[in-house]
């Protein structure tokens, strides 16, 4: 998951093992940010991405102006992975395609964009991704321009939304609602199916320290995708 090959990777590694060999015990507070900055010698943006990913992982909670303490074991835990979809397409040994629909800036709307938006605007991206040429999944997806400002000056001609977002904006916290859906007249027509066919949608939203990042409905033909989420009594909670 993180390579210790890159800095981030190694101070990642390196907490996390301070974590789970039960040196910092729960409810510890590990260093502050600047005090790890000047420890490995590397920018506030390496240490944060680093603890991120702990956090993500819920081996640590962040408290707003106090810090970032060890948290609590949990005793049993299943998790549903954020997928990279061209990773998971690529992995099966399938070639991967994605097109781009729409991208537009707009503002919030509805209550829960406005929520997501937090007094920014946001982008409305739509996308195909397709594996051995055949429709995979249907993405309709907002994202919080003042959560991840970067991608304003992204057009995603070229770059999947998602795999862009798991490299610049990590994610703390997730939530994911999995549903069987008939195929809408316009979802059939993109992923190739009949209107009213069985479809596995999956609706994602992600938040960091609190601020929401993005929302995304993915919708796969029914007889094209699985979900597997694996999970023991691990030590340190979810991996």
């Amino acid at each position: 998951m993180n390579g210790t090959g890159s800095l981030h990777g190694r101070i990642y590694a390196e907490l996390e093992d301070r974590i789970l060999s039960g040196e910092w015990q729960p409810g510890a507070r590990i260093p502050f940010e600047h005090e790890l900055t000047e420890q490995y010698g590397c920018s506030r943006m390496t240490v944060n991405k680093a603890i991120s990913e702990l956090a993500g992982r819920g081996l640590v909670t962040r408290r707003r102006r106090a810090g970032t303490f060890v948290s609590a074991p949990r005793t049993h835990a299943a998790v549903l992975a954020i997928p990279d979809l061209r990773a998971e397409v690529t992995t099966r040994g399938e070639a991967y395609g994605y097109r781009l629909l729409v991208r537009r800036e707009r503002a919030a709307v509805t209550e829960d964009e406005i929520e997501l938006a937090a007094g920014g605007g946001l982008l409305e991206l739509e996308s195909l991704h397709s594996s051995d040429g055949n429709p995979f999944a249907l993405e309709r997806r907002l994202i919080a321009l003042i959560a991840a400002p970067d991608a304003a000056a992204m057009d995603f001609a070229e770059t999947p939304p998602g795999s862009w977002l798991l490299d610049a904006t990590p994610w703390t916290d997730a939530e994911h609602r999995i549903s069987a859906v008939a195929a809408s007249p316009a979802e059939a027509r993109h992923l190739g199916l009949k209107a009213g066919a069985a479809c596995l949608c999956v609706d994602r939203r992600t938040w960091r320290d609190g601020q929401g990042v993005t929302r995304v409905s993915q919708t796969f033909p029914g007889d094209r995708y699985d979900l597997i989420a694996r999970f023991s009594p691990a030590r340190g909670g979810p991996r």
